[in-house]
């Protein structure tokens, strides 16, 4: 695991600061806070947050959601040219998705040491024995990612103990 590159832009962390409002609004429906952004030539066509809970879904995860909207932007399953902000590495079924949708680049808030799927458990997204490789850049606001999900849990605990 590493921390914020050098090649990380003011751009990315605009763009990760839109996918952490995206994070707020889950935390808001009670879902664990993790918001997704996709960009295509400098414009924003997919923008999602978990809806789990909402939807009472297992493949809501903002990842998905944000995927399934700019492949109906660009009316194709092929995503080339465009990179995803996410608050959290994603998952083992969202860096599939992510090989298989295209996506270039991977632009992700904090690692996430018990299910990450980009570097920390696996690391799927760069796999060599895969069709398609992902840039991946990691730590874009990582503090403020990490704060999020920690204050979401430690106040879903406290309301645990109260039942």
């Amino acid at each position: 695991m590493t921390n914020m590159s050098a090649d990380v832009t003011q751009r990315d962390k605009r763009l990760m600061e839109i996918a952490v409002e995206a994070a707020k609004i889950a935390a808001e429906n009670g879902d664990v806070p993790i918001g997704a952004v996709i960009v295509y030539k400098d414009q924003i066509i997919g923008k999602a947050y978990n809806q789990k809970e909402q939807l009472k879904d297992p493949t809501a995860h903002a990842e998905i959601i944000a995927l399934t909207q700019a492949a109906a932007y660009l009316n194709s399953w092929r995503l080339n040219g465009c990179t995803m902000y996410v608050t959290l590495e994603p998952c083992t079924m969202c860096a599939g998705a992510l090989v298989l949708a295209r996506i270039d680049r991977l632009v992700f808030g904090c690692h996430d040491p018990k299910a990450g799927a980009c570097g920390s458990l696996y690391d799927i997204v760069r796999d060599e024995r895969l069709n398609h490789r992902l840039e991946v850049t990691p730590g874009v606001l990582v503090d403020e990612c990490s704060r999020m999900l920690q204050e979401f849990f430690r106040h879903r605990r406290i309301e645990n103990t109260k039942q």
